[in-house]
């Protein structure tokens, strides 16, 4: 499920801001954005997290920001700035190019000055938990939100299903009326045939009729509509969900191959239509 939640916190010495946000995915997929000096507790937090989070493409963002920053904090790799100078000027004078802003950008390259925060402030991670955890609240309170909305929308899916049954029942007496004289017909031709056989024409009825009748399909449709909204409402899970509804598609395929009446086969597509839109959006749940 989507997901977004976002806190920040400032004190005397910090400011800390996490941001947590997911997309849909069938499986976890947690990407870090922290400074060096967390790297230490990397596992920590994508452990934390990810027990929480439990599926979803998601990225966790934490940025901190020192108030107070020591002399010895700042620290410029002498080493490297010279040899980024030396290559920068060796390049100038082969390009007969300008070289005033050789040193300008010698300082502006990678790692050549930098802060050394390599040291973990005991005080400075129990804010970043602290900071996580309200970021977390306020990630799962939208996902609660937009699960209400998706419950709301997977129940009148359902509901849509279980409202075609009472219609395909309204049509049945003129598929009953157009059977019978289909019957009849075949049947007159039959009895004129000299090579009518009565023991086989009763078995081939007997096994007609049983083809025939969907009143089975139509109640175990009936209970699967049900056993999905109670799903819904005590402990939805996606997986669980799926289930239920490959259930429904059994009954509906088998009304649609049962049914002989053009009616009937509109209301068991308009039923697969809503099917589809159940297993479209039950990905989307844990």
């Amino acid at each position: 499920m989507t997901g977004y939640g976002m806190a920040e916190k400032h004190t005397e010495n910090y400011s800390v801001k996490v941001e947590l946000r997911s997309l849909n995915g069938k499986y976890l997929d947690l990407n870090l954005r922290v400074p060096r000096f967390l790297m230490p507790k990397e596992i920590e937090i994508r452990n934390t997290f990810g027990k929480k989070i439990e599926r979803g493409s998601a990225t966790l963002s934490i940025n901190v920001v020192k108030h107070k920053v020591n002399e010895n904090d700042i620290q410029i790799n002498d080493a490297l700035a010279t040899q980024y100078y030396q290559k920068l000027k060796a390049l100038s004078e082969k390009l007969d190019a300008p070289q005033n802003d050789i040193f300008r950008i010698t300082t502006t390259m990678q790692d050549v000055i930098y802060q050394d925060d390599e040291t973990l402030d005991d005080d400075l991670y129990a804010l970043v938990k602290e900071v996580g955890d309200l970021a977390y609240s306020e990630f799962d309170a939208f996902r609660k939100k937009e699960g209400n909305g998706l419950k709301d929308l997977l129940q009148g899916y359902t509901d849509n299903i279980a409202a075609g049954i009472p219609k395909i029942e309204v049509l049945e007496p003129a598929r009953t009326e157009s059977t019978k004289e289909r019957l009849q017909k075949n049947l007159k031709q039959l009895v004129d045939d000299e090579s009518f056989d009565k023991n086989r024409y009763e078995q081939e009825l007997i096994y007609y009729l049983e083809k025939y009748d969907i009143n089975e399909e139509k109640n175990r449709l009936k209970a699967h509509c049900d056993h999905f909204s109670e799903a819904l409402t005590k402990n939805p899970k996606g997986k669980s969900l799926n289930f239920i509804a490959q259930e429904m598609g059994r009954e509906i395929n088998t009304l649609g191959s049962k049914a002989n009446h053009a009616g009937i086969q509109k209301e068991v597509v308009a039923m697969k239509e809503e099917l589809e839109k159940i297993k479209e959006q039950a990905l989307n749940l844990l």
